[in-house]
């Protein structure tokens, strides 16, 4: 199998690095904006899909080109978010992690609704509501927090080893959760078999995986399997098809 990461050197798509100030907050926020590739139309009349990007502890913020590419190319304007700015509290790293990691939770996803509010007015070529949430690691709990608020214009999750914000249960939100096999996540966090059957939702295991090969920094074979199954996520394929396509993909 010919990897999309590869065949994307030829992709035709731009950036812009910006910082967005949160008045309330007093905070400015770097993000990324990746537009979809040059054959793509978008329009006021005729928008494009929103995907916002959020990174694990200790990935820099734009760390995920893989993913930002493959979406680019589905008609997606991505928006990678710097949830962690100098001044912030590092991140907790000892004691129970899920009530001391609250606070950086809860602020990353004040920031994603703050961009959704503030950004259509720069870009109104994009639908702003209906984003899709990705997130790794820290950045899935971020996301996950988020979903959880019910806001009404998160469409999907995908979460890429996330580890102790429980995924949203709710039809109004389709979850796909990649998991790596290297550490263990704590327990309520996924889906059960019959809920992921009930909310039409979906976890897959990569087998033999790390959890920074959801990265940019990750093996090729992964980073190859990890599109595909977003790919078919954001298609509309049901969990079983995107388990035969994770198969698929080692062959």
């Amino acid at each position: 199998m010919i990897s999309f990461l590869l065949l994307c050197l030829t992709c035709s798509s731009f950036s812009k690095t910006l910082d967005i100030y949160d008045a309330d907050r007093d905070r400015y926020i770097p993000i990324s904006v990746d537009f979809p590739s040059k054959n793509i139309d978008c329009s006021t009349s005729q928008k494009c899909n929103v995907a916002f990007i959020s990174a694990g502890n200790k990935v820099p913020y734009q760390k995920y080109q893989f993913i930002t590419q493959l979406l680019n190319s589905m008609s997606y304007m991505t928006v990678a978010v710097d949830h962690e700015l100098p001044n912030d509290p590092p991140l907790s790293i000892i004691g129970d992690l899920f009530k001391t990691r609250i606070e950086n939770w809860q602020r990353g996803a004040t920031t994603l609704d703050f961009l959704q509010r503030k950004l259509p007015t720069r870009f109104p070529e994009y639908n702003f509501h209906n984003i899709v949430l990705v997130g790794h690691s820290n950045g899935g709990d971020i996301s996950a927090w988020l979903a959880n608020k019910g806001k009404p214009y998160i469409s999907k999750i995908v979460t890429l080893d996330n580890r102790r914000v429980t995924l949203p249960k709710t039809a109004q939100i389709q979850v796909l959760s990649i998991r790596a096999t290297e550490y263990p996540t704590a327990e309520s966090v996924l889906l059960t078999e019959e809920e992921q059957d009930i909310y039409h939702s979906c976890i897959i295991e990569i087998e033999n995986s790390k959890h920074m090969d959801l990265s940019d920094y990750g093996a090729i074979s992964v980073k190859q399997r990890v599109e595909s199954l977003i790919k078919g996520f954001l298609s509309g394929q049901d969990c079983n098809t995107l388990k035969s396509r994770n198969i698929a993909t080692l062959e």
